[in-house]
C-alpha cells in the first residue's frame, strides 16, 4: 500500500465533503451552514476558512474569487473547489475507515 504523507483530519473531511455537497455554490458562509448543519454544532467562519487555506496548501482544493456584487458591499466571493489530490485524500481516509470497521457490529441498524 501507498504511504500517504499527510493525513486527513476530521474537520478537514467534512469540510472537504461539504465543499463537494455545494458544487458551484461552495464559498465561505455557504461551506459554514454546511458544516454546521452535518455537525449539529455552530462553527465560526474562521474556523473554516482556516481550514480551507490549509486544505489549498496541501494541494486538495483550489480557490478563486468571484465577480464583486452589490449586495456585499463590493466585495468578491472566494470560491472552492476540491482538487484530484483532494478526491484521492477523501478515497484514502474511506478505505482506511472500512478496513477498520470491517466486521464490526457498530450498531448502526439497532433501532
Amino acid at each position: 500500500m501507498k504511504e500517504s504523507k499527510e493525513y486527513l483530519g476530521h474537520f478537514e473531511e467534512i469540510v472537504l465533503l461539504a465543499v463537494l455537497q455545494l458544487g458551484a455554490e461552495a464559498y465561505g458562509a455557504k461551506i459554514r451552514q454546511k458544516v454546521s448543519e452535518a455537525t449539529e454544532r455552530d462553527v465560526s467562519i474562521g474556523a473554516i476558512y482556516a481550514t480551507l487555506d490549509r486544505l489549498e496548501r496541501k494541494g486538495y482544493m483550489g480557490s478563486w474569487q468571484g465577480e464583486a456584487t452589490r449586495e456585499r458591499g463590493g466585495r468578491a466571493k472566494r470560491y472552492f473547489k476540491v482538487k484530484g489530490a483532494g478526491m484521492q485524500a477523501l478515497n484514502d481516509t474511506n478505505a482506511r475507515r472500512s478496513k477498520l470497521t470491517a466486521g464490526l457490529d457498530l450498531g448502526f441498524g439497532a433501532a
